[in-house]
């Protein structure tokens, strides 16, 4: 059986970047990214729930993320879903589930200074690729 592992995601970063470098000297950033649904339930009151997934890119994605986004900055990523696993200092076994960026895309009018255009051309996304990006103005962005 064959298998698929996408995820596509639009929020707002919850934190600064933390960028670091593998011993090979490979630029790697954390961050938290928010994402937001609303609705209304079945009685008519407005409903909000917010979703924190934690996120990171590596190479030239992760020095671009570091150098133009902040916390509340709106970012659209694509990547795959990663399970992650470590023993901590405690002894004990962990785990969690992680967004390994592939793609992203700044998205404008946030508070970032993802609108600056040396930070559009510095996207690794294509045109082909952003044709698929919901665009600002879109009625179904849920934030």
């Amino acid at each position: 059986m064959s298998s698929f592992n996408k995820v596509l995601l639009m929020g707002n970063l919850t934190r600064d970047p933390q960028l670091s470098y593998t011993p090979s000297n490979t630029a790697v950033v954390d961050f938290g990214l928010a994402t937001n649904r609303k609705w209304t339930s079945k009685d008519g009151a407005q409903k909000e729930e917010t979703c924190f997934v934690d996120c990171r890119a590596f190479g030239r994605m992760a020095e671009n993320v570091n150098k133009y986004m902040k916390k509340g900055s709106p970012l659209f990523v694509e990547g795959r879903l990663t399970f992650d696993t470590w023993t901590g200092k405690d002894g004990q076994k962990h785990s969690k589930h992680r967004v390994t960026v592939e793609n992203f895309r700044f998205i404008g009018g946030g508070s970032g200074q993802a609108s600056s255009p040396a930070a559009q051309m510095d996207s690794p996304a294509t045109e082909e690729e952003n044709s698929s990006i919901p665009q600002k103005g879109d009625d179904d962005i849920p934030f």
